[in-house]
């Protein structure tokens, strides 16, 4: 999958499937660059280990959700690399409490991380994308988006949110040589979730047709596909990977 000489750049990329992102898109042949919003340690381990392979990777710590931040964000890569080709939204936070319990900050925290995070970093970059009439912008949705769970009514939000404004861009550039598209993970074991799989790991494995919990490997392969030149034909799609999953529903 063609990558090489792209510059792109990863929201959320210090850990997790963010983490497992960058690598795919460096090992690619990517110029990479990956926000992070608090955990410099991790930043720098995966900076230095990516420059040891040979690979041309920078960290810029950021809040995702504030736009003056994106925007510097998205200069800083311009500035280093002269261009900017690939886009991937994967910065997300949940923060799960049924409704009555959930206050109003924990319902904004959610919807500014994951989906005013997206609309930040996707208009910052849309200009220059235009400029270059070619770009792939890749958002992270989720399978909370279309099946519901319990206590996540601000993330499944956040995710749904997602999808439609994948979609109004994605119609909205096609011309100007920009996909848009999403890649809704199912059950991926990473810190986030990882108190949800303890919980409920067999019962959750067990509704997965393939009988086992994603890798952050298998969101980034996929996230890989999207970004690539061999995927110019697809734009406003979601593609989901989560197993088989939603196959059956969530319940």
């Amino acid at each position: 999958m063609k990558v090489s000489d792209r510059v792109a750049l990863v929201t959320g990329g210090s850990r997790g499937i963010g983490k497992a992102i960058v690598e795919a898109l460096a090992h690619g042949g990517a110029k990479v660059a990956f926000v992070y919003q608090s955990n410099q340690e991790a930043a720098d381990k995966l900076v230095a280990e990516l420059t040891a392979a040979g690979r041309e990777v920078m960290a810029i710590k950021a809040d995702a959700s504030k736009k003056p931040e994106a925007d510097a964000a998205v200069e800083a890569v311009i500035a280093k690399w002269e261009r900017l080709d690939i886009l991937v939204n994967n910065a997300g936070i949940i923060r799960d409490k049924l409704i009555l319990a959930m206050t109003i900050e924990e319902w904004q925290q959610v919807i500014d991380t994951n989906l005013t995070s997206v609309f930040n970093f996707c208009q910052a970059v849309i200009r220059p994308m235009m400029g270059n009439r070619y770009g792939r912008i890749v958002n992270m949705s989720s399978v909370a988006a279309d099946f519901s769970n319990p206590g996540q009514a601000n993330y499944a939000a956040s995710k749904a949110g997602i999808e439609g404004f994948s979609r109004c861009l994605a119609t909205e550039y096609a011309k100007r040589g920009i996909t848009v598209n999403c890649v809704a993970p199912g059950f991926i074991e990473t810190d986030m979730t990882i108190a949800v799989v303890n919980a409920a790991g067999d019962k959750i494995k067990s509704s997965i047709p393939v009988k086992r919990l994603g890798r952050p490997e298998d969101i980034a392969n996929a996230v890989l596909f999207l970004a690539s030149e061999e995927s110019s034909y697809i734009t406003g799609q979601v593609l989901k990977v989560d197993g088989g999953l939603t196959l059956g529903g969530m319940g």
